[in-house]
């Protein structure tokens, strides 16, 4: 199954409304080079354990 991140989901001051979607290493990788470039985290194994605790399942969409 997809898996998505929401920066929604994130507390933010720029109120990003990024979403990402994809297999679930994809997007725990995608996110956190996210976080790191436009929100000024640094990459770390927290942040990546962070991320993941946060992603849901992608909505099936469609017929």
């Amino acid at each position: 199954m997809r898996k998505v991140a929401d920066c929604r989901d994130f507390p933010s001051e720029s109120g990003c409304t990024l979403t990402i979607s994809g297999a679930e290493e994809e997007v725990v990788r995608a996110a956190a080079e996210h976080a790191v470039s436009v929100h000024g985290e640094t990459d770390t194994p927290q942040l990546r354990t962070e991320i993941r605790a946060a992603l849901k399942d992608e909505a099936l969409t469609g017929a």
